[in-house]
C-alpha cells in the first residue's frame, strides 16, 4: 500500500515540486495552500494531486484539515512541513505584526502541523517529518530577522523531534535550500537576481526539483537512520 504524505504550501513554488515528486515517487499526495485557489485548482488538473485549503498558522484549523486528508486518502505517514512567507523589513522598521505573521506561519505552522499527526505516528512506529528550513536560517539575513529566526527556530525543532521519534520509527530532518528559481524569486528586478547569482559559488539559481529531491530522499522507508540532520542545498553559498 502506498504511503501517503502531506506537503502544506505544495501547490506552487518549491512545494509543488515536492508534491509531484514524491506522488512520482509512489506517495499518494495531499497538497495544502492557504489562499490561492486558482492556482491549486490549476495545480490539481495538471497534476492529479488533491489540494485542501487551510491556514497553518491556525491549529484548529490544521487539525481540521488534516483529519480530512486522513478520512479521504489514509493515515499520513510523511508530512513536509513546507509553508513558509516573508515579511521583510530592516529590524529598526519592522513592526510588531511583521514580526508576529512570520513567527505564526513559518515556526508556529511547523507545531500545528506535525503535532496532529505525531501520535499516529508514534503508534504506527513510522513516520517522516521534514521541514524546509533556509539558507538564510543558518546565516541570517539582512531585513529578515524574523524569517531568519523561523527558519532557524525550524532546525531546533527537527532536531529535537529526532530524538524524540528514534526509538519510535521516526526521522525528523531539516532541507534548507538556497535561492531558488520560483516565480517568487524570478518576479525581481534582473539586477538583484543578478546580484543573488553573484553571491553563489555554482553560479546560477537552484531548480525547484532539486529540492524536491532531497525530500524524496528523506522520506524514503531506507532514510532510517538518516535522523536530526540537515541539508544545505544552496549551490555551496553557506556551509552549515
Amino acid at each position: 500500500m502506498a504511503r501517503v504524505a502531506l506537503v502544506t504550501g505544495g501547490s506552487r513554488g518549491i512545494g509543488a515540486a515536492i508534491s509531484a515528486a514524491l506522488k512520482g515517487a509512489g506517495y499518494k499526495v495531499a497538497a495544502n495552500y492557504a489562499g490561492n485557489d486558482e492556482a491549486a485548482a490549476a495545480f490539481t488538473k495538471e497534476t492529479g494531486i488533491p489540494t485542501y485549503k487551510w491556514n497553518v498558522a491556525d491549529y484548529a484549523a490544521s487539525t481540521k484539515g488534516i483529519a480530512q486528508v486522513e478520512a479521504d486518502l489514509g493515515p499520513i505517514d510523511v508530512v513536509v512541513a513546507n509553508a513558509g512567507i516573508t515579511r521583510d523589513a530592516p529590524f529598526h522598521k519592522m513592526s510588531p505584526e511583521q514580526w508576529q505573521q512570520v513567527i505564526d506561519t513559518n515556526l508556529t505552522g511547523v507545531f500545528n502541523t506535525v503535532h496532529p499527526v505525531w501520535p499516529g505516528m508514534r503508534e504506527r512506529k513510522f513516520g517522516r517529518v521534514i521541514v524546509i528550513s533556509s539558507v538564510n536560517g543558518q546565516k541570517g539575513q539582512f531585513a529578515q530577522v524574523n524569517y531568519a529566526a523561523t527558519k532557524a527556530g525550524d532546525i531546533g525543532i527537527v532536531r529535537s523531534l529526532a530524538q524524540e521519534g528514534a526509538r519510535a520509527g521516526i526521522t525528523a530532518n531539516a532541507v534548507c535550500p538556497g535561492y531558488i528559481a520560483t516565480e517568487m524569486v524570478m518576479a525581481v528586478p534582473e539586477k538583484v537576481r543578478e546580484s543573488i547569482i553573484a553571491q553563489i559559488p555554482t553560479g546560477r539559481l537552484g531548480e525547484p526539483e532539486e529540492i524536491a529531491r532531497c525530500v524524496v530522499f528523506l522520506a524514503a522507508d531506507d532514510a532510517q537512520f538518516i535522523n536530526g540532520s540537515t541539508i544545505s542545498a544552496n549551490g555551496a553559498q553557506f556551509f552549515g
